[in-house]
């Protein structure tokens, strides 16, 4: 029997459940595999046995692979990966064809004055994941004239929101920590999609409790990084396992500094955030 001849979400268990929609397997797209519940974010594409399979990286830097298709989840729909789309960015060294890229892999504009702002904006969680955008994605966001802002905790979403009035020329891209099928961040960017210019706004995340681990962790010297128990801060919790000062909130600053410092560009960085911040540069930036 061809086990991928038929949709599982046409069948059996969940045949009530919302139609299966087709999803380009991009690099950076998170998926949870209905089968084994394995959640992760796509790293590739390749041919192995006569089929193609996806290669989907979790957030410790475990690694599994599933024959495309049919058998997925995105935000608690069903959905069926297909052949990947063409990369908006190209990436490569840090030139290409003579010419010189961004640290996201763009191609870089020539001089000129940043665009004046446009009304859409791009909002992060914290410092943190404000100052990790700007490294990477900074020169292109100025080219573009989105403004990045700070939420300080996504529990303020709605009412900051609420406060812009999102609308078809004043767009809202959110980037939040722990966006994962049952968590209080997957509630709150569920009630805000449902709220008033919910249409206008795009809320997407990356599976990490912190955005420190949306840094590959061999930047710091580790093969993943380490699992904190709950109760424990993230940010204390990391440094303690590093063997790195840890007392204050002093070292944690100096601690994202050093982990910041090793970021060279987005090679350096997981998938799954990498995958989030391209899309909301392209739902900010879309015309009409």
């Amino acid at each position: 029997m061809d086990v991928l001849s038929s949709d599982p979400h046409r069948t059996g268990p969940y045949a009530r459940r919302a139609t299966t929609r087709d999803v380009p397997a991009d690099a950076g797209v998170v998926v949870e595999e209905i089968e084994s519940g394995w959640v992760g974010a796509v790293l590739r594409v390749e041919k192995s046995g006569g089929m193609h399979v996806v290669v989907l990286e979790d957030r410790r830097g475990a690694r599994r692979s599933f024959p495309m298709g049919p058998g997925f989840w995105i935000d608690g729909a069903p959905v069926r990966l297909v052949p990947p789309t063409a990369p908006r960015r190209p990436t490569g060294p840090a030139t290409a064809g003579g010419r010189k890229l961004t640290a996201s892999g763009s191609i870089a504009a020539p001089q000129q004055r940043a665009r004046v702002a446009r009304a859409s904006r791009i909002w992060v969680e914290g410092r943190h994941d404000a100052e990790l955008v700007e490294r990477v994605w900074g020169d292109d966001l100025r080219v573009e004239g989105v403004v990045v802002e700070m939420l300080d905790g996504v529990d303020n979403l709605e009412a900051v929101l609420r406060d812009f009035s999102p609308g078809p020329t004043r767009r809202a891209g959110v980037l939040v920590d722990h966006l994962v099928r049952g968590s209080k961040e997957q509630r709150i960017a569920d009630k805000v999609a449902r709220g008033p210019g919910g249409n206008h706004v795009l809320v997407l995340g990356h599976p990490y409790v912190d955005v420190w681990q949306a840094v590959r962790p061999e930047r710091v010297g580790l093969r993943a990084w380490p699992d904190i128990p709950r109760g424990t801060d993230i940010k204390y919790g990391t440094l303690a396992a590093l063997g790195w000062p840890h007392a204050d909130q002093g070292d944690v600053a100096r601690g994202w500094k050093r982990i910041l410092g090793q970021v060279r560009d987005y090679k350096d960085l997981s998938p799954a955030l990498l995958g989030r911040m391209e899309e909301l540069i392209d739902f900010v930036t879309a015309e009409g």
